[in-house]
Parts: C-alpha cells; sequence; structure tokens
C-alpha cells in the first residue's frame, strides 16, 4: 500500500505581531529584524490557547479538506517542543479525544523543528506496514511561551501556530517515497532549554529566564545551511531523482538567509524554496505542514509535483521527505 498525503490543514492564531511591536520592549528595530531573518511579522497565541488547541484546529481542517471523519483515524502523531502538559498526558492524546477520533491511537515526538520530518517519516511507515491506514501528522508550537524576551536574538525569531496533514493509501498515483533522517547529537547543547529536565530540575527559587530557549546561533546557522544542502542531494541520490525532477523544495523557516545561504552553495535560485517565514516567523515542527498548507490554498501544488521537504533543528536532528503531490 502506497501512502500519500491526501489533504493539509493550519491555524494560525488571530494575534499578528508586527517588528515595530516588538521594537517597543526590545533593543531592535523592523530594520535589524527584517536584515537578519527574513521576518517581518509572527503570529502570537492567546492565554487561553494551548498547543493542543492549535493543533485540533489544524486537524480539523485537514479532516474537512480530506472528507474524512476523525472516527477513521488509527493514528495521530503531534510534533511538538511545547506540549499541554510537561512530560504527559501527551497532547496527541488530548487531541485525539476533542477530535472524536475514538479508534486511535496518539502519542507525541520530540525533535523540535525536526518533528514533522520524522513525523511524517513514521506515518508513512505505519501505512506501508499495515499497522495503520490513516494518520495524522500534525504540528503545534507555542514559542512564545518559551522565550527569553530579555534575549533580542533568539526572541525576534519565533511565533506559535500549527499545521496539519492526513497521510492515507494513495489512488494508484505516486506519493510518499521515502526520507533520511539523521541527528548529531554533539551538538545538543547549541539549542536547548537548559532547566526545568531530569538534569537540571526546576527550583522554586529559580527565574522564569532559566526556562527559556537558549541558542548558539553561529553554530546552528552553520550547521543548518550544511545539512540543508546534505539532505536535498543525500535524498535524490538515495531515490534517484535529479533536482530538475523536483518542482518545490519545502524547508523549516528557520531564517531567511540559512536559505539564501543554501542557495548561494548550490547555485540554485532562491525561487525554488518555498518560504513564508516573513509572515509568521519559525514555528519550529510546525512551520513545514504550514508551509504545505499556505502552498496548497495558493495552489502552487499541482497534481504529481515532486516536493522535498527539509527540516533541521534542537538535537541536532534533521530530516527529508520526498514525495509526490
Amino acid at each position: 500500500m502506497e501512502p500519500k498525503i491526501l489533504a493539509t490543514g493550519w491555524y494560525l492564531p488571530s494575534r499578528v505581531v508586527s517588528n515595530d511591536e516588538l521594537s517597543q520592549s526590545l533593543d531592535t528595530s523592523d530594520e535589524w529584524i527584517r536584515s537578519h531573518t527574513g521576518i517581518a511579522e509572527r503570529r502570537f497565541a492567546s492565554p487561553e490557547e494551548s498547543a493542543s488547541d492549535l493543533g485540533l484546529l489544524a486537524l480539523n481542517d485537514a479532516l474537512s479538506r480530506a472528507n474524512l471523519p476523525a472516527s477513521q483515524l488509527d493514528l495521530i502523531i503531534v510534533a511538538t517542543s511545547t506540549p499541554d502538559y510537561l512530560s504527559f498526558p501527551s497532547t496527541a492524546s488530548i487531541i485525539q479525544a476533542r477530535s472524536g477520533a475514538s479508534r486511535a491511537g496518539a502519542f507525541d515526538i520530540s525533535v523540535a523543528c525536526s518533528g514533522f520530518s520524522y513525523g511524517l517519516e513514521l506515518a508513512r511507515s505505519m501505512i506501508v506496514s499495515q499497522a495503520a491506514r490513516y494518520v495524522a501528522v500534525i504540528g503545534a508550537e507555542i514559542f512564545s511561551r518559551i522565550l527569553n524576551w530579555k534575549d533580542r536574538s533568539t526572541c525576534v525569531l519565533f511565533g506559535d501556530g500549527a499545521g496539519a496533514v492526513i497521510v492515507g493509501p494513495s489512488d494508484g498515483s505516486p506519493g510518499l517515497l521515502g526520507s533520511i533522517l539523521r541527528s548529531e547529537g554533539e551538538g545538543a547543547d547549541s539549542l536547548l532549554r537548559p532547566v526545568g529536565g531530569s538534569r537540571v530540575p526546576l527550583k522554586p527559587t529559580d527565574e522564569y529566564e532559566k526556562t527559556c530557549l537558549v541558542m548558539d546561533g553561529r553554530r546552528v546557522y552553520n550547521f543548518a545551511v550544511r545539512v540543508v544542502k546534505e539532505s536535498l542531494e543525500d535524498i535524490l541520490q538515495k531515490f534517484q531523482k535529479k533536482l530538475e525532477d523536483v518542482a518545490w523544495i519545502v524547508p523549516h523557516q528557520a531564517n531567511k538567509r540559512i536559505i539564501e545561504g543554501v542557495a548561494k552553495r548550490m547555485n540554485l535560485s532562491e525561487s525554488r524554496f518555498f518560504m513564508n517565514i516573513e509572515r509568521f516567523a519559525n514555528t519550529s515542527a510546525s512551520s513545514i505542514p504550514i508551509a504545505l498548507a499556505d502552498m496548497d490554498r495558493q495552489g502552487l501544488l499541482k497534481r504529481g509535483d515532486l516536493v522535498v521537504t527539509i527540516g533541521f533543528g534542537a538535537g541536532l536532528a534533521w530530516g527529508a521527505n520526498l514525495f509526490y503531490w
């Protein structure tokens, strides 16, 4: 049984936060943020919204477009670094109950910005092995809750949102070909939340900032430029495809400068890469499914298009997926 992406869904919180708004409380400016990241604005969740709220709305959008009732789902996979609760229960289980997917298993995966890439391969493998027929893969993030708002080098980069895809059997046309999944754990300390886990438990006297995201920006940038190029080359070689066969390269929306660096190294036009980071910033595990939903709504994806998606981030982990639309 060959799996295929049957539909996309997304949800973006209604609150739009511009660079100018951030510059009112940070030593930064619209010009600085745009020139260093390519970001103009991002979405922030309301205080009442959690990751499961965003993920459920994205899932419902995807199910509606697939014309599939939630009761037909066999599995829900949620990629998130900002779950509803610390450790457990899983955000996927909360979405499963609220969506009406009464016969579905559900679990979270924690691979940060690479989470959707890993989740899509899990969905493909489950369907190929006949362990499932219909699988929902969701990225749901509220990074505005884990940012240090005193650190202008990181807090301007991120936004909130959710994206989802429904994966199921194809109608006979080509679908998900496969993936490559990689990790360089030696670089784990370059992007992390240092306090709050079993290694460094949170103490009642700790300041909130100690639990926030910390990033070695230069190291992560160099890693990202290298592995996006390698991922693209490796997955095409694995499946014996040529770069000219690819209609779209859809990278994790981390920083426009990363994609510019990759394009320059590979002598590619930036138009080969889909980017919407200007409007939504870095939404971590949500960024690729949000991008696919955005492209789908714009009519950019045509039946039979060969697409590469590439996720990269904390871990340091990365992954690439190759599929026909």
